[in-house]
């Protein structure tokens, strides 16, 4: 059934517009009648009685904000009449029950995935190329430049054909042709691939390593460390320089901290003590290359859906992503813990709110303690620097109804479900709790899904209520939309469309079984993921205290 309006939660006092609403319209909500006083913009809120200067504003049943000045019944609330606020939370858990979902359809399903030797199973097949330091990113340029094309895993680039057409339109004097000219959209077909069980190689680069301060540079060592024990992952090449902050020790350090069983070749080579850039390509490529081959001999085979472990991501978010979206990933995540997989749900910038909440799921007082920590610490160095959890918002995600970051936290913390929390990471530390984890990061897309697969994620959910075409070299990102428009207008980004929630035509629990479906067949192999078709493979290390 279709309908106009949305009330969340039965303590909200505010409704949502899931469509465009006029000013004069009147909405029938429950027993009452309310004359809208504005236009109301499908994604946002307009108030259900009149509020005063000061009062709360509840959405998802919690406070999202405070009222600037008074807001009549039927008005739209936005940034000039309201602001950020939160409740206050306490370390101190609360009694708390979960009613896990009925996953009898799941128990005896699987997937096709890359067994390692650790016990952990991957969804992709990939070796790794990374430097230690920015120094080395021009010679990962330069040996990915010698490698992607001629193993045949470039994707082949019609623009190059479409500049080529411009530049002899130009040189004939065809100016008129210039302006009707356009880019070939017919798939072009590469070269054949030589490692048929790999699904690539991917060269990381970066701007650390040295400089900065050495908690920067231990950090990153501990993300790349993360990045090589992904079960997404065959091996790794790591180029260092020699003099850096970041040694080729402090990795290895990393990497025994992990999994001091670790059985996946890792080459790591220094330019200073190599020689010449020649002499330490040659060897590069020549020892990457070999290595390569075994990595290869790996193939497919079935694994339950407990070996799955999940990251849980949104950007780009509207004012839907909260209603459709983000709960269907939480019925995801729900499943998931049911059946002993692992999920994790990060960017602690926008939990702010619903601490208290997550607090109360938190397992053991040693969780909820750490949770607070963390969530404070933050808080108060992005305060430090002149900033503060309130400015996360950004102007896409406040054009589509998402007015402060308590609104919009409310609905990013959707992508957890239900279940209990079973362990709370710092950054870099890997997820080895079955179940649900908290992950310290910041609510920036990449930085949050570089730091979601370099704890573990082999597949990560990414939701978006705008659109971006956010994707990760060795993990997966599937795109949902939260909206059918987005799915229809960029649909080269969106893998699944949770629209059908806002217009009535699914429900959350037929959403998660979709999306449930759309994983196995991923993390099979049988389809690639819309960013994975793009090469879209972005990798931010976090610089702490400086990002939101």
């Amino acid at each position: 059934m279709v309908h106009k309006v949305l009330r969340i939660h039965p303590d909200d006092n505010v409704l949502v517009a899931l469509t465009d609403l006029k000013k004069g319209e009147i909405i029938k909500f429950e027993n009452n009648e309310i004359t809208l006083k504005s236009s109301v913009n499908a994604k946002h809120k307009f108030t259900i009685s009149d509020l005063n200067q000061g009062d709360k504003v509840y959405m998802y049943g919690i406070i999202v904000g405070k009222a600037l000045s008074p807001i009549p019944s039927g008005d739209v609330i936005t940034t000039s009449n309201l602001a950020h606020q939160t409740a206050t939370y306490t370390g101190q858990r609360k009694a708390f029950k979960w009613n896990a979902p009925d996953v009898s359809k799941w128990k005896n399903r699987t997937f096709d995935g890359f067994h390692r030797p650790d016990g952990q199973v991957g969804t992709a097949n990939y070796w790794l190329v990374v430097p230690l330091v920015f120094c080395e990113n021009r010679n990962i340029e330069i040996m990915k430049q010698a490698f992607v094309e001629e193993l045949g895993f470039a994707k082949p680039n019609p623009y190059k054909s479409f500049v080529k057409q411009m530049k002899q339109l130009y040189l004939n004097g065809d100016k008129e042709g210039l302006q009707q000219v356009g880019v070939e959209t017919l798939e072009q077909a590469g070269e054949e691939k030589l490692f048929k069980n790999l699904d690539g190689i991917k060269f990381l680069t970066h701007n650390g390593g040295c400089g900065g301060t050495r908690q920067d540079s231990e950090a990153l060592c501990a993300l790349i460390a993360g990045y090589i024990n992904n079960p997404n992952v065959a091996g790794a090449t790591i180029l260092s320089l020699g003099c850096q902050n970041a040694q080729p020790a402090i990795l290895k350090e990393k990497l025994a901290n992990i999994n001091p069983d670790l059985k996946k070749p890792v080459i790591i080579l220094e330019q200073q003590e190599e020689g010449t850039e020649p002499q330490l390509l040659t060897k590069a490529i020549q020892s990457t290359f070999l290595a390569m081959t075994e990595a290869d001999q790996l193939v497919r085979e079935p694994a339950p859906l407990s070996q799955l472990t999940i990251g849980l991501e949104c950007g780009g978010s509207d004012g839907f992503s909260g209603i459709s979206a983000n709960p269907s990933l939480g019925q995801v995540s729900d499943i998931l813990a049911a059946l002993g997989g692992k999920t994790i749900l990060s960017e602690f910038p926008e939990l702010c709110g619903v601490e208290q909440e997550l607090i109360n799921r938190c397992t053991t007082d040693e969780n909820a303690a750490k949770f607070v920590k963390l969530m404070r610490a933050y808080s108060a160095s992005a305060e430090a620097v002149g900033s503060g959890f309130d400015m996360n918002p950004s102007p896409g995600n406040i054009k589509d109804g998402l007015i402060t970051d308590a609104i919009k936290s409310a609905g990013a913390a959707k992508k957890g479900g239900t279940s209990p929390i079973e362990d709370i990471l710092d950054y870099t530390e890997i997820v080895t709790k079955p179940g649900l984890s908290l992950l310290c990061s910041p609510g920036n897309d990449v930085e949050s899904t570089t730091a979601m697969a370099g704890s573990g994620a082999n597949i990560i959910l990414f939701t978006t209520g705008l659109g971006t075409p956010t994707g990760n070299p060795i993990t997966p990102v599937i795109k949902v939309s939260s909206n059918h428009k987005l799915s229809e207008r960029m649909s080269d980004i969106i893998d699944v469309d949770t629209g059908g929630i806002i217009s009535g035509e699914k429900t959350i629990p037929e959403m998660g079984d979709e999306l449930m479906e759309h994983i196995i067949q991923v993390a099979s192999g049988k389809i690639k993921a819309k960013a994975v078709l793009l090469n879209q493979d972005d990798f931010i290390p976090w610089k702490r205290g400086v990002s939101l």
